[in-house]
């Protein structure tokens, strides 16, 4: 009787698992494991020699690089403040491109303003450094329309 227990106790499944490690069972192991890293298998079934030392020791150094550091509160922590730096900056460099686009909307509102005035035929005057008023002659109409015409180039 106590040769039945023994068979049973024999009937076990050893293989290597994709990080190394030996798998233990009486049940066989999932289909993703392959033939070659089954090490024994009950009844009949091949067993696959296992891996000499200069092999383990290899596919040891390959799963290493695998391996990544556990993720303890710290290594968390340090990922959310990563995270939080990056979107403080994304949101600072949007609220600047959102402002340098007000900027030039402004911009652009104000030159097309100044060249429907000039385009009026209004009389239009300026203030000198003096403090003097003076008036726009055609040359400098035509100069400042010329002017605005580049401002307005960037405009649309």
């Amino acid at each position: 009787m106590s040769l039945a227990f023994c068979a049973v106790a024999h009937a076990q499944y050893v293989w290597i698992d994709d990080k190394g490690n030996k798998q233990f069972s009486d049940l066989p192991p999932p289909k993703s494991v392959p033939k070659d890293k089954i090490l024994k298998a009950p009844g009949g079934a091949k067993a696959v020699q296992a891996p000499a030392a200069d092999d383990k020791a290899a596919s040891a150094s390959q799963a290493a690089p695998k391996l990544e550091k556990p993720v303890t509160l710290a290594t968390k922590n340090e990922d959310f403040n990563k995270r939080r730096a990056e979107q403080a900056e994304k949101d600072k460099k949007a609220e600047q491109e959102k402002a340098a686009a007000d900027d030039k909307a402004k911009n652009c509102e104000r030159a097309r303003n100044y060249q429907q005035s000039l385009n009026s035929g209004a009389r239009l005057s300026r203030t000198d450094k003096n403090g003097e008023r003076s008036f726009l002659s055609d040359a400098e109409r035509q100069q400042e329309l010329d002017t605005a015409k580049k401002a307005l180039a960037d405009c649309k």
